[in-house]
């Protein structure tokens, strides 16, 4: 006779910010964000990411394209070099994302509660 044992299963899901032409923002979006705001360049926070320079560079682009304004700005060279900084519209785009995504775990949640196979 087969020992069963009760397994639990959970319900995952993955959120994606789409914008009438197409992707917009999802987590690794927002972490690219996150580190260009921690390090005050793209180039420094493609890096963190293991990506590309070019790649985070037309993630930027992609996003600012798609956003009512500008969630990354260049910060021109000069005397200490250039860089970029998250505008405030990127920082109010980080903070809704985690809204949403918190939002979307708690019924993630209690989907997981009923499922009973």
């Amino acid at each position: 006779m087969v020992k069963r044992t009760t397994k639990k299963y959970t319900v995952g899901i993955r959120i994606w910010i789409n914008e009438e032409q197409g992707h917009f923002m999802g987590i690794g979006r927002v972490r690219l964000l996150e580190h260009i705001r921690e390090t005050g360049s793209i180039t420094n926070a493609a890096k963190a990411m293991k990506m590309s320079y070019r790649q985070a560079w037309q993630m930027v682009e992609d996003m600012n394209s798609r956003s009512d304004k500008p969630l990354v700005e260049k910060i021109l060279g000069g005397k200490g070099g250039g860089g970029a900084k998250v505008t405030e519209a990127g920082e109010k785009a980080i903070s809704l994302f985690y809204k949403l995504e918190q939002k979307i775990e708690q019924i993630s949640n209690e989907l997981s509660g009923l499922i009973n196979l």
